[in-house]
């Protein structure tokens, strides 16, 4: 029997071994070493030739994702480990740690119980870093900690053992001040789930020399720090693999510090599931129940040419099984189950027995799934959705340069929007212009080469064009609005809310899909006032209705076509047909004609529209643009051209310091002026410089460029170019 077989033999026996399974990410900033490190647990698991060097990016399986060095897709894979005489199974998923891919990091933290956090030992903690972290422990999910790179502190800085424990401490107190700051606001967290280095919860190596120690594996081997620093200063790697190799140390730290799903499930699905904990539904997630109703947490979605489209997610109660017939959230009638298998790396498994509660599943044949569904045998309150923590800023259009192909461009892009909800996707086929928006360049890059490389369909793609908002500034007066028949009136005023209240918003705090009392209390929180809060009709984006009438008649049976009004008027703001973002409607009063003829949707939709609108244009409503954190690392003699990349982009310099013998550069620019900003800094700096930009929502653009940024926009977008007269303030 081939060593594959055997382990997905062992896999298959284990999967009905809830105590022994362990859910795991690996997260991490860009070039951290995530991918390296799980090619050596693989081969650790022996699931790959153990080569000298483990720089095979296993899981990198697609082509672009070898070419860039980088990974893009999460990678699912399940290996065996053998501790303190037990085997374990692990469902791991390996995640990208470029931000423009953090989508796929938000998903597969739904599908685990633990997130293996890996940081560059010279690095540090980085802005990703505190991104993955806070992703991970938003889904419920305890972090442990890896410093990787640590051969680079001996030869590169050849530093001593005090200098690197120091090092190395300062490293693992950053992270665990992320921890505590986000942990501190939960009140669920009963334990203390910071990193250390005496609890084990705590790993130092080298990935690409496939060397690891930990306070445990240190006090089983003998092993020191001064062993350490000799065997790397006298090139003996070899022999420091073999002492003590790293897959062992961090599968044991996975196998004794993560929870496994018995222990995890009662805690997580009250977090990720606002149905009827009473009910047994919820009973059987939390027992991890394999023979109790099937609920099923997609989480990723993935197109094979010979198989079709597979689902991947985690399986939270009962068993998945080949030719069930499973209802899929938000979609009509059932699909069937055509098999039912297991990642192990690039391949899928398939096998013959059903895959029960507590495991990560590989389904096809669930053709309404997208990323985020829940799939389930009977009808059930779905989960929560997936929020990410960043939107769309950057949009391209995308045509055929074939008419012919355009049928076959529109179901591709349809399914690119499936597997990848960061993604959005505008289809006009009015024109065969097609837009979509993404979390920036390299994201927009990546998904048009695929769909000419893998579909084999020659596209144009248009210059990037950043995604603008609009938002009101200050409180408006009461408008009036009226319908076309002049018998329905609407008085509305509009205001800016605060940022708290839309970060309440934006991170799925308060919807309303939530019991109205827990959204109460949740924008209260948030700084809302109790009378304003009672009041909540509507939240669209992060916008909310309040409903302040009083017994007004027929107002019941008109709110419907009041809120679709009111979503076409934010959907599209009165500057730009941008959408508006962070206001805060009340309805105070409306005259309505008693027979419902004449309150129709071609009356009532237009009046509030244009109540909207205007109560926005009196609140000085204006144009947001959004923004990017910047760190560059540099070497000092290239410091000046660095910053003045910046400063020449509109940006600002927050903050330079030195690390190690590089200097850093922090500091905030607009998404528009760093398109382009890759091969700038490459020659600005001779090819010295490492960067990373992450989004950091919009801000208001600056005065002189308000009117003529609305006009660009107007242009691109076919409006009337003169803006309404009352727009004077601009």
């Amino acid at each position: 029997m081939g060593r594959r077989k055997k382990i997905v033999q062992e896999c298959e026996e284990l999967m009905d071994e809830p105590e022994q399974i362990r859910n795991i990410a690996i997260a991490a900033h860009v070039d951290h070493g995530k991918t390296t490190l799980t090619d050596n647990l693989l081969a650790g698991a022996g699931m790959i030739a153990d080569a000298d060097e483990a720089t095979q990016l296993v899981m990198d399986t697609e082509e672009d994702e070898q070419e860039r060095g980088i990974t893009i897709d999460a990678a699912n894979v399940s290996m065996t480990h053998e501790y303190e005489d037990e085997n374990h199974l692990i469902n791991l998923i390996d995640t990208p740690g470029h931000v423009d891919f953090g989508g796929d990091v938000t998903r597969a933290m739904r599908a685990v119980d633990g997130a293996l956090v890996v940081v560059d030992a010279v690095e540090g903690a980085m802005p990703q870093t505190e991104t993955v972290v806070r992703q991970a422990l938003r889904e419920g999910v305890k972090p442990a900690l890896f410093i990787n790179k640590v051969d680079r502190l001996i030869s590169e800085l050849q530093e001593g053992p005090e200098e690197m424990q120091q090092r190395l401490q300062d490293v693992i107190a950053d992270v665990n001040e992320l921890i505590r700051g986000m942990t501190e606001e939960m009140d669920d967290i009963e334990e203390d789930w910071t990193v250390s280095v005496e609890e084990g919860t705590v790993g130092f190596g080298s990935a690409l020399y496939k060397w690891g120690v930990s306070l445990p594996s240190m006090q089983r081997t003998g092993m020191s720090f001064g062993d350490i620093i000799e065997l790397e200063q006298d090139h003996k790697r070899q022999e420091l693999h073999e002492r003590t190799p790293l897959s062992d140390v961090v599968l044991d730290m996975v196998a004794e510090h993560f929870p496994n799903p018995l222990k995890a499930q009662p805690f997580r699905v009250p977090r990720i599931w606002r149905g009827d904990d009473e009910s047994d539904i919820a009973e059987d997630m939390r027992t991890v129940n394999r023979d109790g109703d099937i609920v099923f947490m997609a989480t990723d979605i993935g197109m094979d040419p010979h198989a079709g489209e597979i689902v991947t997610g985690r399986v939270f109660s009962g068993t998945l099984e080949k030719g069930q017939e499973l209802y899929v959230s938000g979609t009509a009638g059932k699909n069937r189950v055509q098999s039912v298998g297991i990642y192990m790396g690039g391949e899928r498994e398939e096998l013959d027995r059903g895959v029960p509660a507590g495991n990560v599943a590989a389904v096809t044949g669930l053709k309404d799934a997208i990323a985020g569904s829940t799939v389930s045998d009977k009808e059930m309150t779905p989960f929560e959705s997936i929020e990410h923590i960043s939107e769309p800023v950057i949009t391209k259009s995308v045509e055929a340069k074939s008419m012919d192909d355009l049928p076959k461009l529109i179901k591709t892009l349809q399914q690119v929007a499936k597997e990848d909800p960061t993604i959005r996707v505008e289809i006009n086929e009015d024109t065969g212009e097609h837009l979509i928006s993404g979390q920036g360049e390299l994201h927009l890059e990546v998904i048009t080469q695929r769909i000419q490389k893998n579909q084999g369909i020659p596209v144009q793609t248009g210059e990037p064009i950043v995604v603008y908002r609009e938002q009101p500034q200050e409180a408006s007066r009461e408008v009036e609005g009226v319908s076309p028949n002049r018998h329905n009136k609407f008085y509305i005023t509009v205001e800016p809310m605060a940022d708290d209240i839309v970060e309440t918003i934006q991170r799925g705090e308060a919807s309303m899909s939530m019991p109205e009392l827990e959204r109460r209390e949740a924008l209260q929180d948030a700084g809302m006032d109790k009378d304003t809060s009672q009041n909540v009709e509507h939240i669209h984006g992060t916008n909310i209705l309040i409903d302040d009438t009083k017994g007004i008649q027929h107002l019941n049976e008109t709110m419907e076509l009041v809120i679709e009004g009111l979503e076409e008027a934010l959907d599209d703001g009165p500057l730009a047909a941008e959408p508006v973002q962070g206001a805060l409607l009340r309805l105070h009063d409306a005259r309505l004609h008693e027979d419902t003829i004449h309150r129709g949707p071609a009356q009532v939709i237009p009046a509030v529209r244009d109540a909207v609108h205007r109560a926005l244009i009196d609140g000085e409503v204006r144009l947001l643009e959004p923004i990017q954190d910047v760190r560059i690392d540099v070497p000092s003699e290239h410091m000046g051209n660095a910053s003045g990349e910046i400063q020449g982009r509109r940006g600002r310099v927050d903050d330079m310091y030195q690390e190690g013998d590089l200097m850093v550069i922090e500091g905030i620019a607009p998404v528009e002026e760093m398109i382009g900003f890759s091969s700038d800094i490459r020659s600005a700096t001779e090819g010295r410089a490492s960067w990373n930009t992450e989004n950091a929502g919009f801000r208001v653009l600056v005065d002189n460029l308000q009117r003529e940024k609305i006009m660009e926009i107007r242009e691109r977008k076919g409006m009337k170019l003169e803006l309404p007269q009352s727009i004077d303030y601009i």
